[in-house]
């Protein structure tokens, strides 16, 4: 296993959420933390992280970020791309199924600008999501943009070698990505996971110990770690 101590990171769609629960968490594992943000900002601000504005769907943009970090160790991308569509795919309006592949866009973009700055010995992690391989009815744009995060980070292990190229699947996270406030929150979050195995909804923080291990740990390559109490199997 890896040390993260030192390690420069860059952590994409880092501003709240997965993906700011990894930056804090290779911070306080003594590692140098860039966050990539569309808004430039944090949630919250935390000692040792920087945060440098950038559009992972820009890709100018995002070259010239790359350009002005140079060389790293980490490369993770946890940034949604934005809207989603959901409902059956024969109601669907095909501009927003489209559009939901924004998140595998800004995933491809990070990796074709940013990967050749990953030093040989480094790691990439891109995050999927349970309904890849959990199909529920009304979520097939979601389902098909996760198979497509998968197979991406599959393929690109053979490319990318020996950079490491690992996805994490999250199940239901309390996350902002859920709007929802006060006791109607708890009882949609409560609703969805009922039946899962681990009947609650997972934190940030259990996501980011998954990126944590696929980035340090040097035996793991083209996988896909799953953090979803078992919603797999539900």
């Amino acid at each position: 296993m890896s040390n993260s101590k030192g390690k420069k990171s860059i952590v994409l769609g880092g501003s709240s959420g997965i993906g700011l629960e990894t930056a804090r968490l290779l911070a306080e594992r003594g590692a140098e933390v860039v966050v990539g943000s569309r808004r430039g900002i944090l949630a919250q601000e935390i000692p040792g992280i920087r945060v440098d504005q950038v559009d992972v769907l820009d890709r100018e943009g995002l070259r010239a970020f790359f350009e002005r970090h140079g060389e790293i160790d980490y490369l993770v991308n946890a940034a949604t791309g934005g809207k989603r569509a959901v409902g059956p795919f024969m109601d669907m309006d095909l501009d927003g199924f489209q559009g939901s592949f924004a998140k595998l866009w800004g995933y491809t973009n990070s990796i074709r600008l940013g990967a050749g700055y990953v030093k040989a010995d480094g790691a990439v992690a891109l995050v999927s999501g349970y309904p890849a391989r959990r199909y529920k009815p009304g979520y097939i744009a979601i389902s098909t943009v996760g198979n497509a995060v998968e197979g991406f980070v599959r393929g690109m292990a053979h490319e990318l070698a020996p950079v490491r190229i690992n996805a994490v699947s999250p199940g239901l996270i309390d996350t902002p990505m859920f709007t929802q406030q006060g006791t109607e929150r708890e009882k949609f979050l409560a609703d969805t996971t009922k039946n899962h195995l681990i009947p609650r909804a997972g934190t940030p923080r259990e996501v980011a110990k998954a990126i944590l291990f696929v980035l340090e740990n040097d035996f793991v390559t083209g996988t896909t770690v799953d953090v979803d109490g078992g919603a797999l199997l539900a």
